[in-house]
């Protein structure tokens, strides 16, 4: 990258991405911005990588849209490396169960307030 100031705010951007204090994916668009005003990055053939690149290691893979997860090949599945097992799922179904259970445990006629 050629264009300094552009360096210079991504740090500065970055440093508030990790103190949370900016979205990832605004600093995504600033970015995109500045090189689509900024007459030095339009000259620059490298900036288009460099900012992909650091728009990978900012946004996590469910961040980025999906028009260009499906260009870039990006499978949401990517980002769960854990497989669900059937006990899993098992344990789900004995939640959702036992919240129903304690829905239907209420009746609408008993009144707390009477002794």
């Amino acid at each position: 990258m050629e264009c300094e100031r552009l360096q210079k705010l991504i740090k500065n951007w970055y440093i508030q991405v990790q103190d949370e204090s900016m979205a990832p994916a605004r600093m995504v668009e600033f970015m995109r911005n500045h090189v689509a005003d900024c007459l030095i990055c339009m000259a620059d053939p490298v900036v288009e990588a460099e900012v992909k690149r650091i728009t990978e290691v900012v946004l996590p893979p469910s961040k980025i849209p999906k028009a260009v997860r499906k260009e870039e090949g990006i499978d949401d599945d990517d980002e769960d490396d854990e497989e669900t097992t059937d006990s899993d799922e098992v344990e789900e179904d004995e939640e959702e169960d036992e919240e129903e259970e304690d829905e239907e445990d209420i009746d609408p006629d008993l009144d707390d307030d009477e002794v």
